[in-house]
């Protein structure tokens, strides 16, 4: 046995199905491990997609998504995809190709740094520079890379390493307990909840990391307190509850701004600060704070909370649910604020205007969405829109990239998607700049067998980069953010995929569920009226949270 076999023989004890990746000479040995593995070893395109779909894949199971490559640019290519990951806190393994050990001290072909390259991105990362060590270094990566807060870790192979021989066995999985926060804290949360007059929960994405959708959904509506959540948290409360004030989290005001100007404490439920910036809504820090995770809270001068409640966040509910007697009805405001939100939102159920405005897009799609459907958004104009508007029944239905908001994620991700859950429908939803950087893993759908369908919300630039500059600048005065793009129809079914393009508001839901029905992966390219940007801007700069 090889050092490369033993690697595999280690991937398999940890329950990895799939290797998202590209062969390149400095993997041969590792590729030719997984001929003889359980492991699927899926070829992509490109290394960025490949890391996106490892990405995803961690976020919808909780465990590390695997992502291959060879060394130089193989590895610089999953930089991206490997930071998404770490930053928004999703577990991922990268597994990098190396020049032997016997090259490392001289300039050498395609020879980078990786462990160095890497450490800025990942939690932990590793060259293997013995054989014998090879099981300590894979245990120790998955364990880092699944423990809370999850994210990246990077294991580097060089070439001559993984042909080596080698004697040992897969290291035993160890069984990590729960944590359970102290009574003190407890009481100390159930104190302030109790005193509090107006209080707003704010659940993020570490609720549905820890599985407490149900804890925070009885404990809001026991306690009767309203909750808006962070685009990463959506879902944890479903959007029709009568205490649910949606996504908190655009850089403009918004109605759910006024929730914030109103409450007397923020219950903040397995939130992380780069979700969205508590100097957003706390900038001078004068909102008292209780803090309920798994870790601590972070340091920030206005997140600092009057009570830290750190374990298991349903067990910290309940245990707070115990001593909390709160008999309060919600904030009469809250409740408004809610009905503000609702009809701002079904205002656009039957707008016919072409090209479609975002907000009717996404009103449709959600008609055509199940419960346990899911949508993977790809970061521009139209992500901003779907964080405010696509709203969820359960957790992990709608992903976005909020940490370090890729472009690229959507068209990978859904592949990843698909496979996780391969009996739901699945939807990219991409801009035309964005789909552009990752669509050639269609083919790499198409290949593998996961139909999905894409939505191209089409408006020939990077729409988002030109409302800030025209926010910024003022009203016309934009600049480099414009091209053309290729007929999306044609370019589809050059791949062997369904092409379709929407050419009026009554075409989108028959289009749409069309679309899902197919076999093969689809693409609808929809024109849309990113006027509504600037209109949104207006609205938000007059908001007035007057009672």
């Amino acid at each position: 046995m090889n050092t490369a076999e033993l690697l595999v023989q280690c991937l398999e004890n940890e329950g990895v199905q799939y290797i998202f990746g590209l062969p390149g000479e400095e993997n041969l040995h590792v590729l030719e491990a997984l001929k003889h593995s359980s492991i699927k070893f899926i070829t992509t395109r490109h290394e960025q997609g490949a890391a996106f779909m490892a990405d995803v894949y961690g976020r919808l199971t909780g465990k590390a998504g695997v992502c291959l490559s060879t060394l130089g640019p193989g590895a610089t290519n999953l930089m991206t995809g490997v930071a998404d990951a770490n930053l928004d806190g999703a577990p991922l393994v990268a597994i990098t190709g190396q020049v032997g050990t016997d090259r490392m001290h001289i300039e050498s072909h395609q020879y980078l740094d990786l462990v160095a390259m890497f450490a800025p991105v990942t939690k932990w990362n590793k060259q293997i520079v013995r054989p014998s060590i090879t099981p300590e270094v894979v245990r120790k990566a998955f364990k880092r890379s699944q423990s809370e807060k999850p994210g990246a870790v990077h294991i580097d192979l060089p070439e001559n390493i993984a042909a080596m021989p080698v004697e040992g066995k897969p290291l035993r999985k160890d069984n990590s307990e729960k944590t359970y926060a102290s009574f003190a804290s407890i009481r100390a949360a159930a104190a302030a909840i109790c005193q509090a007059v107006n209080p707003l929960i704010l659940v993020g994405n570490g609720a549905i990391r820890a599985q407490a959708s149900d804890a925070v959904t009885q404990f809001a509506t026991l306690l009767n307190i309203p909750v808006a959540n962070t685009f990463m948290g959506k879902g944890v409360i479903p959007y029709t509850h009568q205490l649910a004030l949606w996504s908190v989290g655009l850089q403009q005001r918004d109605f759910i701004t006024c929730g914030f100007d109103n409450t007397d404490l923020v219950i903040a439920i397995g939130y992380d600060l780069i979700e969205f910036s508590p100097k957003k809504w706390n900038r001078n820090g004068e909102i008292p704070i209780v803090h309920i995770g798994v870790s601590p809270a972070e340091i920030d001068s206005s997140y600092i909370p009057n009570a830290e409640v750190v374990g298991d966040i349903s067990d910290s509910l309940y245990e707070i649910l115990k001593l909390a007697d709160r008999q309060g009805k919600p904030d009469p405001f809250a409740i408004s604020l809610r009905s503000d939100i609702r009809a701002d939102y079904e205002q656009y159920a039957h707008d016919d205007g072409f090209p479609i405005k975002p907000q009717k897009l996404i009103y449709d799609l959600r008609q055509v969405m199940g419960p346990d459907d899911i949508v993977i958004s790809d970061v521009g104009a139209h992500k901003m829109w779907m964080a405010r508007h696509y709203h969820c029944h359960s957790p992990n239905t709608c992903i976005i990239s909020n940490g370090f908001a890729a472009m690229g994620i959507a068209i990978p991700g859904a592949l990843a998607a698909k496979l996780v859950h391969p009996k739901r429908k699945v939807v990219a939803v991409t801009g035309d700049g964005g789909f552009m950087m990752n669509s050639q893993e269609l083919e790499t759908a198409l290949r593998v067998g996961t139909p999905f369908v894409t939505i191209i919300f089409n408006d020939g630039g990077y729409g988002l980069i030109e409302w800030k500059q025209e926010n910024h600048f003022g009203k016309g005065n934009s600049s480099f953010v414009h091209f053309s793009n290729p007929d999306f129809v044609k370019y589809a079914e050059s791949m062997g995929l369904k092409g379709y393009r929407v050419e009026s508001a009554l075409d989108l839901i028959p289009t749409l569920k069309e679309a899902l029905a197919q076999d093969v992966p689809a693409v609808i390219d929809c024109p849309v009226d990113y006027r509504e940007n600037h209109r949104f801007s207006q609205k938000a700069g007059e908001l007035s949270c007057a009672v």
